[in-house]
């Protein structure tokens, strides 16, 4: 729907236009929330039980990286009608395609192990053994991206994202002090050590993923938008990353509240959860139960199918939703071997899942540098982008973002080798 036919069709039918921008939402809005996975939740879970609301300042910079970074995307797939992974082809070569393609495979094969690991964890909450939550969890995700349509698909992951709505309710349930969360939420803090610096890029990382690029441009492609559809677009990523992150503030503000305040140590999601329940009560572990098993299915969608995607349009191979294993079966065999892999590795006797979960987010964070490059390299391309280019204020954002990134990173390896 482009914005000129939305206008008039919100003055003939006496529409508000507010809710022709709802109508419109779901590849950003599912992009975005799909970050908040299992290592995500983990690592928010985490940061509020080590270090309190401290962290909090932490969720309104990463809200505007996320903003810069799906709007580029949103508008070069707009512009172009290509996903990310052809523009690196067509303007880099294949040599640099190639390596973005193994950073993303890397990247993203160990985030979708996590997922699975964070259904193991969550279902293990209501007394499912892992050895049967892992095998049907699997099960659904290879049917559901099997055998669904694009529009379907994208349904089914709307209602699943309404999962995120617990963490809202365990927040309240926690009763914080609303004085302190505001005032940690707009004054920053930071301590000079690497367990510190180590969460802050784990969280950029899951905040910021290097797979949302490519997942939240195919999807504009895959509908079919144009430039004429960017007011939408825009509105799309910018609802969705405020939604997104409003998801980690109340996660970080219940285990901040509750588990710090008592001194209680969490190495994961599921014992935070575990945590919380002889303090607040048994509803806020199964809320916490419960939304870290949803937002794991849905990412655990997603990444197979942002991974293959990506693959496969980078060396031009047959690709997307609605096409059979004989249209595309490089698309579907991807899809599937990273499904059955990330199962069988999760279902591996002593394997330490949490640090499973920690390092895919470390990676993500490091690894994103790299491919933002590539994307803001790409809008700046007067002859892939014409007027639609970057601005002034996007490249001056784009870069605050990669230098944060480089900077934070660098600073973990020399608080490591410091011994800090």
């Amino acid at each position: 729907m482009h914005w000129d036919e939305a206008k008039k069709q919100a003055k003939a039918k006496r529409r508000p236009l507010l809710l022709l921008i709802l109508a419109s939402a779901g590849p950003g809005i599912i992009a975005e929330l799909a970050g908040n996975d299992a290592g995500g939740i983990s690592t928010f879970s985490i940061a509020g039980a080590n270090y309190g609301l401290t962290m909090l300042w932490t969720v309104p910079v990463a809200l505007i990286f996320l903003m810069v970074v799906q709007e580029i995307a949103a508008r070069l797939g707009a512009k172009t009608g290509k996903g990310f992974a052809a523009l690196i082809r067509e303007n880099y070569g294949i040599r640099l395609t190639t390596f973005a393609m193994l950073a993303l495979a890397i990247a993203n094969s160990g985030t979708t192990l996590s997922e699975f690991a964070g259904i193991a964890a969550g279902m293990e909450l209501f007394g499912v053994n892992k050895y049967i939550a892992v095998p049907l969890a699997g099960l659904a995700v290879w049917a559901l991206l099997m055998g669904g349509s694009y529009r379907r698909t994208q349904r089914i992951f709307l209602i699943i994202s309404l999962v995120f709505l617990v963490y809202v309710v365990a927040a309240f349930v926690s009763r914080p002090n609303w004085g302190e969360v505001a005032l940690h939420t707009i004054v920053p803090t930071a301590l000079p050590n690497a367990g510190f610096i180590s969460l802050v890029i784990a969280m950029i990382g899951t905040t910021v993923a290097p797979w949302m690029i490519f997942f939240g441009q195919s999807n504009v492609v895959e509908k079919g938008s144009t430039v004429k559809d960017l007011f939408f677009l825009r509105a799309d990523v910018f609802i969705g990353a405020v939604v997104a992150c409003l998801v980690v503030w109340f996660i970080m503000i219940t285990t901040g509240t509750v588990l710090y305040e008592r001194g209680i140590v969490v190495d994961d999601a599921a014992a935070a959860a575990q945590a919380l329940e002889p303090t607040v009560g048994p509803a806020a572990e199964y809320l916490f139960g419960a939304g870290l098993v949803g937002a794991s299915f849905l990412a655990a969608c997603v990444l197979p199918l942002t991974t293959s995607y990506a693959i496969c349009e980078a060396f031009g191979w047959e690709r997307g939703a609605d096409a059979t294993w004989n249209e595309a079966p490089a698309y579907k065999g991807i899809i599937t071997g990273i499904i059955v892999i990330s199962c069988i590795i999760v279902l591996l006797p002593q394997i330490d899942l949490m640090y499973v979960m920690l390092t895919a987010q470390v990676v993500n964070g490091i690894l994103l540098p790299i491919l933002l490059i590539f994307l803001v390299l790409t809008a700046n391309n007067r002859n892939v982008m014409g007027a639609n280019r970057n601005g002034r204020l996007s490249n001056v954002l784009s870069c605050i973002t990669i230098g944060a990134i480089i900077g934070l990173t660098l600073a973990l390896f020399v608080f490591q080798i410091l011994g800090y």
